[in-house]
């Protein structure tokens, strides 16, 4: 049976959680990411620019690992790979799309809302799991309780996720990192304003030092 692919290695606790409209701003703001101390980015499928720009992203930045999100359906794996995207995420799972990200060698980290649904997720062999919608399923009450029965996860709270609770989120045992939007802002964006999120991500990058040194 195969097993799931390893993420790529990436040394920022915080996912940049992104909707690009157009792909001319991928590059710029991923520069401005990494600029802040953040390599990794979750380019969501949410509009029609998303392919093009995580190709853009995977070309111009090998520093940055992008990652597809959004991914829900097993036919968008093979578009996500052949766009450059080197993981995928999803604000959920389904057998059929577990197969086809562990088919396709493809590092996936699979969306859940119970306990129960990381327990499936578990039996296909993820240990990373993304808790979504966080802050709405209970955000730090929800991952507390989750670690008592199911220790050897680890998750990935998005949803409602702010610089305000990132340090109590990354202070449980049980969070490898956490996932938000914040860090982007659709004016900044449009704006070109990648100053402000390069401010956006050194202030989230400081943040988790700290917490790592506690």
């Amino acid at each position: 049976m195969k097993t799931p692919a390893p993420l790529p290695l990436f040394r920022s606790r915080v996912v940049p959680v992104v909707v690009i409209s157009d792909p001319a701003h991928a590059v710029p703001m991923a520069e401005a990411l990494l600029a802040g101390g953040i390599d990794v980015i979750e380019i969501t499928l949410r509009s029609g620019a998303a392919l093009a720009a995580i190709e853009a992203v995977a070309r111009a930045l090998p520093a940055m690992q992008v990652g597809a999100g959004t991914v829900t359906r097993a036919a968008e794996v093979a578009q996500v790979l052949a766009a450059g995207a080197r993981f995928a995420l999803s604000p959920g799972a389904t057998p059929a799309l577990l197969d086809a990200v562990t088919a396709a060698g493809l590092p996936f980290v699979p969306g859940v809302a119970t306990a129960g649904e990381a327990m499936v997720a578990r039996d296909a062999g993820f240990t990373l799991l993304k808790c979504f919608p966080a802050a709405q399923l209970g955000g730090l009450g929800v991952l507390r309780a989750w670690g008592g029965p199911l220790p050897d996860l680890r998750f990935c709270p998005t949803g409602g996720v702010s610089v305000a609770d990132l340090n109590a989120y990354l202070s449980l045992p049980n969070v490898a990192m956490v996932g938000g939007s914040w860090l982007t802002p659709q004016a900044a964006v449009q704006a070109g304003d990648w100053a402000q999120i390069t401010r956006l991500a050194r202030e989230a990058t400081t943040a988790a030092a700290a917490v790592a040194a506690n």
